[in-house]
């Protein structure tokens, strides 16, 4: 006797199903990793600007740069401090100079460093 209809899947029709979702796995996670790279730059550049404007208002107040993120009451983000070694150099110069470095770390790695200093110059230039 036969079956009046069969219910579930064929062997065939399972083994298709994860093909299809294994090639879209493989083609969505560099994108999906792309987009958590860029994520990560623009709050590491977001902080960076924020360090640039708080060292101006520290060179009013002080007549001079400050040399740490504490010095200047910043407080780097989750997002930015996992992933990024934020820096601070105030070489001995007259005027004073500053810059600001955000050296990736761990996944980010790949990304690059990014600076800021006094007069506003950021580089790399194609990743601000």
């Amino acid at each position: 006797m036969k079956a009046k209809g069969s219910r579930g899947f064929t062997m065939v029709e399972l083994m298709i199903t994860v093909a299809i979702v294994g090639i879209l796995a493989a083609v969505v996670y560099p994108s999906y990793q792309n987009a958590m790279i860029k994520s990560r730059r623009a709050a590491a550049q977001a902080a960076l600007s924020d360090i640039a404007q708080r060292q101006q208002q520290f060179l009013l107040d002080n007549r001079s740069y400050a040399g740490t993120t504490t010095a200047l009451k910043v407080t780097l983000p989750s997002d930015v401090s996992g992933f990024y070694d934020v820096t601070i150099n105030v070489p001995v110069a007259t005027p004073p100079t500053f810059t600001a470095t955000a050296t990736p770390k761990g996944r980010q790695v790949s990304d690059g460093p990014l600076t800021i200093n006094n007069a506003g110059v950021k580089t790399p230039a194609g990743k601000w």
